[in-house]
């Protein structure tokens, strides 16, 4: 019988029911109009063991997606609990660990001034330029806690910031100068450690 035929007649997923009979090498033959089931094989009891076999499988994915969502609530619990310091200590607490130094990134590109620097920069340039820093900022401190986090640590020390500015330009099709939107960027360094409330 058709693999095809039993799923429709029992409600199952014709695409899994057929990889399963090849994965549990259950008697079948495959050709020109699909895969079928050898005749020796007991319909019912092959259904009913793919049925056992699916709901096997959903409660693996269900169990490993209660894991995974424990694992992200946890790693956001101590994401935003993480301390950072631009020191080198925090009061009330001691360092048992150093794990080095790590760095976080990002980068923001800003149309240039339509009338050119000479017309100076109004508000609205200005106010979106250090709106774009502040939030390049953040996503590099949030690289930078990430990057803790990997190593095991729940603080950064010594945080700082490194900035660059890109001002790129190219050939244009008739052979001048075309510029390009500026590029900043922003690097967050610092120290991964593991502090512990001092006793």
């Amino acid at each position: 019988m058709k693999a095809k035929d039993i799923a429709r007649l029992h409600g199952l997923d014709a695409s899994a029911f057929e990889r399963w009979i090849k994965l549990a090498q259950v008697p079948h033959r495959v050709g020109m109009t699909g895969l079928s089931v050898d005749e020796s094989v007991n319909t019912d009891e092959l259904v009913g063991a793919f049925r056992q076999y699916a709901a096997q499988e959903n409660a693996r994915a269900a169990a490993e997606q209660q894991r995974s969502e424990r694992a992200a609530q946890e790693k956001q619990h101590a994401l935003a609990g993480m301390l950072i310091t631009s020191g080198f200590n925090f009061d009330g607490y001691r360092i048992t660990r150093y794990s080095g130094y790590i760095s976080g990134d990002d980068a923001v590109s800003m149309d240039r001034p339509r009338h050119g620097w000479l017309g100076g920069v109004n508000g609205d340039v200005a106010t979106d330029l250090m709106a774009g820093l502040a939030h390049i900022r953040r996503n590099a401190l949030t690289e930078l806690k990430e990057a803790a986090y990997a190593l095991g640590c729940n603080a950064v020390i010594g945080v700082d910031f490194d900035y660059l500015t890109l001002d790129p330009e190219t050939v244009s099709n008739s052979g001048g100068t075309l510029y390009l939107p500026f590029l900043f960027a922003v690097t967050a360094n610092g120290n991964a450690v593991v502090i512990e409330k001092s006793a």
